[in-house]
């Protein structure tokens, strides 16, 4: 593969020193690893003086004081380490650049890659960026197979790292005679994640840090000599006016001592006397206030909030919008970690494999989200009773389910009413609500109406000149044409009208209130076929206005 390739600076690489271990092989082995600990003796003037440092282009002593305040505040490295972790522990997927084949294969080879686990051991150094601002990870390529693949993210010390003196934003790497070069391209994952915007350098959380650590370091100094003052009765010793000055000694050393032992031996005209401090609680708490206030701080920078990790009035519910916080930074975290290994690691990857692509497989770093799957089954399940046509397989992807296997025993639904069957032919097969074998709302006589075809015995009870005796249930005497119509109606309607009250007792059964039914009723409602009802009611009508017609002939005669 002879492709031109840049990296996102627009520099060449160079295939053959990628393929090497390292391309300055020896150099890390003659920077110092040791540090200064410029946070010793820290103070608000030195501190000042350590930021605007690095704001300036020279980060050492900021990185370096990063790491001492991680060392020796156990909130701050907790609160950091809770951050870092929920990030690194979410499971990373891989999307195909798209349905082809080829694109399927690599997004296939990113996966298996990622199933050796390289990439998820390394997330947690290159988080490493929240609190400094930056990190750096050294790429080292396996070409050992004739195919580019990377076989390890080595973490490397940002103390050697900075950025250009003229923007403040192009990263180059500080070598071991003090030069500047630029970054090998395609060796580096170089993450910047800000907590605010603007420059790299003043983006990190351990700015925020080293404030609140320096005048905690101040609270719990001052909280030290005091329990080391009043943590223990005052002792005052008492010698008389004639007392030698080896007598004020002997008595001196025994005040002194008597922490420490218990016991004392003074002459017998000397006194002891233990005088305690009153209100010595108050003056403790103003120590512990303190320090808990600037410990709040810090969750607030770096988590937030405060209720996750620290017990404060609110409660459960408070706690619970405080946890939704912390998760949409997880999610910007996760976010801006997805876009960094896809920049440097996946792209580079496929360009050195394959050259550049017109699209790429993306790695995804992402919590799936939650999604309420009784809430999904109560809204679906009325439209699946109404028509809707849902797939299964995509219910069981849903649920996480699998397709029963032969052989499984299978769950089925409970018996209970039922939806009508499309197309039901008459009040025999489908009764009430259109369910076989349940007995009809609408009694009448015998027989039905069918479409296309007149009632037996309706033409005659119409067209008579007296009553008919034609219909069933026609008595000696006769029968009234209109009431014989009215019951020949109501049969014939039966089933138009058991289905669409079978429509209404499916949206009961689905609603779990009142008020969901009326939702339901009013959404629905346009969804109710009355075309066979109106159809039935249409031949009625008909056959009411002819046999009026006929009456009124036959008076006339």
């Amino acid at each position: 593969m002879t492709a031109h390739l840049l990296d996102q600076w627009g520099r060449p690489v160079s295939r053959a020193r990628l393929a090497r271990p390292d391309g300055r092989a020896g150099v890390a082995g003659v920077r110092s690893p040791l540090t200064s600990y410029p946070g010793d003796g820290l103070d608000p003037l030195r501190l000042a003086s350590i930021l605007r440092e690095a704001d300036q282009g020279g980060p050492v002593r900021f990185l370096e004081l990063a790491e001492t305040i991680e060392e020796r505040d156990a909130h701050y490295l907790g609160v950091l380490g809770t951050r870092r972790r929920s990030v690194a522990q979410i499971g990373v997927t891989v999307k195909p650049a798209s349905d082809a084949p080829a694109d399927r294969d690599r997004a296939k080879r990113v996966q298996d890659w990622l199933d050796l686990g390289i990439l998820q051991g390394a997330l947690f150094d290159i988080l490493d960026a929240v609190g400094k601002g930056y990190s750096v990870a050294r790429i080292r390529w396996d070409v050992s197979e004739g195919q580019w693949q990377p076989a390890e993210l080595v973490p490397e010390d940002p103390r050697w790292f900075r950025f250009d003196r003229q923007t403040l934003r192009v990263p180059v790497e500080v070598m071991a005679g003090g030069q500047e070069e630029p970054l090998e391209p395609f060796r580096y994952v170089f993450a910047q994640m800000k907590a605010k915007s603007g420059l790299t350098l003043r983006s990190g959380l351990a700015r925020v840090a080293a404030w609140a650590w320096m005048f905690k370091a101040y609270t719990s100094r001052d909280w030290q000599i005091f329990s080391q003052t009043y943590g223990q009765p005052l002792r005052v010793g008492k010698y008389g006016a004639g007392a030698s000055e080896r007598d004020r000694d002997t008595l001196f050393s025994a005040v002194a001592n008597i922490a420490g032992d218990c016991a004392a031996i003074i002459p017998e005209s000397m006194t002891i006397d233990f005088v305690e401090t009153g209100n010595l609680g108050a003056s403790a708490d103003l120590y512990e206030r303190r320090a808990d206030w600037l410990d709040r701080q810090v969750s607030k920078a770096v988590l937030g909030n405060t209720t996750t990790t620290d017990s404060v009035a609110g409660g459960y519910a408070t706690s619970s919008v405080h946890r939704l916080v912390q998760e949409d930074i997880e999610r910007a975290d996760a976010l801006d970690l997805t876009t960094i290994v896809n920049r440097d690691v996946i792209v580079p990857w496929m360009q050195l494999e394959h050259g550049p692509l017109p699209a790429y497989p993306r790695v995804v770093i992402a919590r799936p989200e939650a999604e309420d799957l009784k809430t999904f089954a109560d809204s679906v399940t009325p439209f699946i009773d109404r028509g809707l046509r849902v797939g299964a397989r995509e219910v069981l992807d849903k649920f996480g389910l699998s397709e029963p296997k032969a052989g499984d025993d299978v769950l089925t639904a409970r018996a209970g009413p039922q939806a009508p069957a499309e197309g039901a032919a008459d009040g025999a097969e489908a009764g009430a609500g259109g369910a076989p074998g349940q007995a009809s709302r609408f009694k009448g006589v015998g027989g039905v109406l069918k479409r296309g075809e007149a009632a037996p015995g309706g033409e005659r009870a119409l067209h008579a000149e007296g009553p008919s005796t034609g219909l069933p249930g026609a008595g000696a005497e006769g029968a009234d044409p209109a009431a014989l119509l009215a019951e020949r109606l109501a049969e014939t309607a039966d089933p138009a009208v058991a289905r669409m009250v079978g429509q209404v007792e499916a949206m009961v059964e689905a609603a779990g209130s009142l008020g969901e039914l009326r939702e339901m009723i009013v959404a629905g409602f346009g969804d109710v076929d009355a075309g066979p009802l109106a159809e039935v009611l249409g031949q009625a009508m008909l056959a009411a206005h002819l046999g009026g017609r006929v009456a009124v002939l036959a008076e006339e005669e």
